[in-house]
C-alpha cells in the first residue's frame, strides 16, 4: 500500500502576489527606470518640435516622438513603469515587513544547544559554580557591551540571549518604503490628471501661433486645476501676466495662475565676448491673498517660492522693441518707404514689385559680438557688429523667408558693407549673407545709382554705343556697320546681368549656343560684359565728380568689384527691397519658468528615508549572542558563548573575542579554574549545521 502527499495548489491571488513582490520584477523595473532617466538627462526635454526635427531628421524625430522621448518623465510608459514599481515594492513590504518586525523583537531564547555549537563564533567554559551567579555575570557583561538581553531558565539550563543593531532590519523596510514614497511623489508630479483630461477630450492642445488672449477655453487650465506643471512665460518690462504656457508635444496649453507677475526691470550683464554672465528680474507679485504686492528680485539659481509655485529666472528675449525702417528698392528706382512696428506684434503690410507681402518683426538684438582673428596670430579679439533686426517677409501664399539685417555697416577686409542674411523657414537652414557695399558718404546711394543705371536700357545703350565707338577706333576699324550689333549685344548682356547676375548669362549661353562652344562663348561674353559694366560704373563716378584722369582709384575699383558681386547675389536674395533700420527703441523681456510640484516634498521625504535606510543596512550590523549555562552534576557547570552577525563576519570575530575576554574575566572567580574549548572564528563548524540558530517549536 502506498500513499502520496500532494502540495496544496496555489491560488491565483497568491501567485500574483508572489510575482508582484518578486525580486526579478523589481530589478527589471528599476533598470527600465534607470534607462529612461538616462534618456531624459541626455536628451533635453520639452523643446519645440522643429528643434528636434533639425537635430535628428524626420525619420528619427517621428520614431522618438512615438516613444515619448521628448517628455520622458510624463510619458505613458514611464508612468506605467513607475506604477508597477510602486505596486511591486508595496507588495514586497506587505509580505516581508511582519517577519522583519518579528525578527527585531524576538531574542530566540528557545535556541537549541546544537545550533549554538554550529555557529562560526563560539567559546565554552567548564568548572564549578552556581548557574544563577554565572547568568547574572553574563547579563552584566552583555549589557555593558550594548546588548539588550533576555534570559530563560529551565530545569537543566539557563539561556541568556543578547541582541544589538536590530534597527538594521529597519534599513530594509526604510529603503523599500522610500521607493514607494518616491514613486507616489513621482506619480503626483507626473501630471496624470492632465493626461486624462486630454484623453477624455476635455483638454485640446493648441498648435496655432496666436496671442494668449485668443487661445480658446478648451486649451486652458484654470488656476489649481492642474496639481503639478512646469511651464514658461515671457513678460516684457513694465508688463504683467497671470499665466504660463505648458508645452505638450507639438503644441501648448495655457495654465492660469492664482496671481499676476509684473516685471519692473530686467538687467543683464555680459562677458567681453558678448555672452551673458548673469541676468536678473525685479518682480512684483499681485496676489488677492496678500495685503500688498510682494516685491522680489530673482536671478539664475535663486528662484522665488510663492504659495508652492517656484518662479525661476530661465531666459530673456525681446519684449516688443520698436523698429523703424526704410524700405529701399534694390532696383535703384523709387523713393524709400518708411514703415514702423514692434517685435512679435501685428505684421506690417507692404506692397512690393513682386506683390503684397507682410513684414513680421521677429527679434531685435542690441549687440552682436563675434570673435575675429588678429592677423596671422592665434590671439582672438571680439568685435561688436552692433544692433540687428530679424524679420520675415511672407507672401500671399503664406510662404516666408527670414532676414537678419545689421543696423550699422560692418567692416570686412578693410571695406564697409551693409549685411543682410536670408534663409528659408526649413529647420536647420543657415543664413546666407548679402554684402551691399557702402559708398564714400556712408550710404547705399552709389550702389543704388549704379544699379538704377544698369536697369535703364536707354542709358545703357548710350554708354554701350560710346564704348563700342571707342573700341572700334582703338582697333583702327573704319567699317561702322558693326556698331549697332556691338551696341545691341552689350545692352542685351547688361540686361541679362541686371536680371540675374553672371548666372543669367551662363544660362543664356547654355540655351542658345551648342555645347561644344559653351566655354568659348561664355568667356567672350564675360569679357564684353565686364567692359560695359566698367563703362557704366565710370559714368556713375563721373557724375559724382570723381577725378579719373590718373585712373580709377583703388577704393573705387574695390567698390566696383563688390557692387558686381552684390548684384549677382541679388537673384538669390529673394526680395527686391532692402529693409534699412533708421531708428529703434529696445525693450527687454524676461523669460520665467514657473513650476508647481506638490509631490516634490514627498520625493524629498522618500529620499531622506532612502538615505537613512541605506545607512542602517550598511553601517548597522544586526548581531546576536547567546550564553548557555548548563548544570553537569557534582557541582559542575558548562558555559557556552556563541554569536552571529548577518553582515560583517570578520569585524564581528574581533568583537566576539573582546566579548569572550570580558565574560572570561567575570567567570574566573565564579567557576574557578576552567577547561576552555574555543572554536576558531575563521574555521567552519565540524558538523553540517545551520549557521544561524534554529527555532524550536
Amino acid at each position: 500500500m502506498s500513499s502520496s502527499i500532494s502540495r496544496p495548489r496555489k491560488t491565483t491571488g497568491k501567485v500574483l502576489l508572489e510575482f508582484l513582490g518578486s525580486m526579478n520584477l523589481a530589478i527589471t523595473l528599476l533598470v527600465a527606470l534607470a534607462i529612461a532617466s538616462i534618456i531624459g538627462t541626455v536628451l533635453q526635454q520639452n523643446l519645440p518640435y522643429p528643434e528636434y526635427v533639425m537635430q535628428f531628421g524626420p525619420y528619427w524625430f517621428e520614431l522618438f516622438e512615438r516613444l515619448g522621448l521628448y517628455d520622458v518623465y510624463s510619458a505613458w510608459w514611464f508612468m506605467i513603469i513607475l506604477g508597477f514599481l510602486l505596486v511591486s515594492t508595496s507588495v514586497c513590504v506587505y509580505r516581508n515587513a511582519p517577519g522583519m518586525l518579528r525578527e527585531m523583537r524576538q531574542f530566540r531564547t528557545r535556541t537549541q544547544e546544537r545550533s549554538l555549537r554550529a555557529l562560526r563564533n563560539s567559546h565554552e567554559w567548564r568548572g564549578r559554580g552556581e548557574p544563577e551567579a554565572v547568568v547574572a555575570a553574563a547579563r552584566e557583561a552583555l549589557t555593558q557591551d550594548g546588548y539588550r538581553v533576555r534570559s530563560k531558565a529551565e530545569p537543566d539550563r539557563h539561556l541568556v540571549a543578547g541582541m544589538r543593531g536590530a534597527s538594521n532590519r529597519l534599513g530594509y523596510l526604510f529603503t523599500h518604503l522610500a521607493i514607494v514614497v518616491i514613486c507616489i511623489g513621482g506619480l503626483i508630479d507626473g501630471n496624470i490628471g492632465l493626461k486624462f483630461k486630454e484623453m477624455s477630450g476635455r483638454l485640446q492642445v493648441e498648435t496655432r501661433d496666436i496671442l494668449a488672449r485668443d487661445v480658446p477655453a478648451e486649451s486652458r487650465l484654470a488656476a489649481g486645476e492642474s496639481s503639478a506643471f512646469r511651464g514658461n512665460v515671457t513678460i516684457p518690462e513694465g508688463a504683467r501676466a497671470g499665466l504660463v504656457f505648458l508645452n505638450i508635444r507639438d503644441g501648448y496649453v495655457i495654465q492660469e495662475l492664482p496671481f499676476d507677475i509684473e516685471v519692473k526691470e530686467f538687467r543683464i550683464r555680459r562677458y567681453p565676448n558678448g555672452e551673458p554672465s548673469s541676468y536678473e528680474s525685479d518682480l512684483v507679485i499681485h496676489d488677492p491673498q496678500l495685503d500688498e504686492p510682494l516685491h522680489r528680485t530673482i536671478k539664475v539659481n535663486h528662484p522665488l517660492i510663492h504659495r508652492g509655485y517656484a518662479i525661476y529666472q530661465a531666459s530673456f528675449a525681446d519684449g516688443g522693441s520698436r523698429v523703424a525702417m526704410n524700405v529701399v528698392p534694390l532696383s535703384g528706382t523709387g523713393e524709400p518707404a518708411p514703415i514702423e512696428g514692434r517685435v512679435e506684434r501685428d505684421p506690417i503690410p507692404l506692397q512690393t514689385s513682386a506683390g503684397q507681402v507682410r513684414v513680421e518683426l521677429v527679434d531685435f538684438q542690441p549687440l552682436n559680438v563675434f570673435p575675429v582673428q588678429e592677423g596671422r596670430g592665434i590671439q582672438r579679439d571680439f568685435v561688436d557688429f552692433g544692433p540687428s533686426v530679424v524679420f520675415r517677409l511672407r507672401d500671399a501664399r503664406g510662404m516666408a523667408r527670414e532676414y537678419l539685417n545689421y543696423v550699422n555697416p560692418v567692416e570686412q577686409d578693410g571695406r564697409l558693407f551693409f549685411l543682410s542674411g536670408v534663409r528659408s523657414e526649413i529647420p536647420g537652414d543657415e543664413f546666407r549673407y548679402l554684402h551691399l557695399p557702402v559708398g564714400p558718404d556712408g550710404t547705399l546711394d552709389r550702389f543704388l545709382s549704379y544699379r538704377a543705371r544698369l536697369g535703364n536700357p536707354a542709358q545703357v545703350a548710350d554708354i554701350a554705343e560710346q564704348h563700342a565707338r571707342s573700341t572700334i577706333a582703338a582697333a583702327n576699324m573704319t567699317d561702322l556697320s558693326v556698331l549697332d550689333n556691338i551696341t545691341a549685344s552689350m545692352t542685351r548682356l547688361v540686361g541679362l546681368f541686371n536680371s540675374g547676375g553672371f548666372d543669367a548669362v551662363v544660362n543664356f549661353v547654355r540655351e542658345t549656343v551648342p555645347e561644344e562652344r559653351h566655354e568659348d562663348v561664355t568667356n567672350a561674353y564675360f569679357k564684353v560684359l565686364e567692359s560695359i559694366l566698367q563703362a557704366v560704373y565710370l559714368d556713375v563716378l563721373d557724375d559724382e565728380g570723381v577725378d579719373l584722369r590718373a585712373g580709377v582709384p583703388e577704393a573705387e575699383a574695390w567698390f566696383f568689384e563688390d557692387a558686381v558681386n552684390a548684384i549677382t547675389a541679388l537673384s538669390r536674395y529673394g526680395a527686391d527691397v532692402y529693409m534699412q533700420v533708421t531708428d529703434y527703441e529696445h525693450r527687454e523681456a524676461t523669460g520665467l519658468q514657473i513650476a508647481r510640484a506638490p509631490g516634490q516634498n514627498i520625493v524629498y521625504f522618500g529620499s531622506l528615508m532612502l538615505i537613512v535606510g541605506i545607512f542602517l543596512m550598511f553601517y548597522v550590523a544586526h548581531r546576536r549572542v547567546w550564553l548557555l549555562v548548563r548544570r553537569q552534576g557534582d557541582g559542575e557547570v558548562s558555559v557556552l558563548l556563541a554569536g552571529s552577525d548577518n553582515r560583517h563576519q570578520r569585524e564581528f570575530a574581533r568583537e566576539f573575542e573582546r566579548l569572550r575576554q570580558r565574560v572570561d574575566a567575570r567567570l574566573t572567580d565564579l567557576v574557578g579554574p576552567a577547561e576552555e574549548t574555543t572554536r576558531n572564528p575563521g574555521q567552519p563548524a565540524p558538523h553540517t549545521a545551520p549557521r544561524t540558530p534554529e527555532r524550536t517549536e
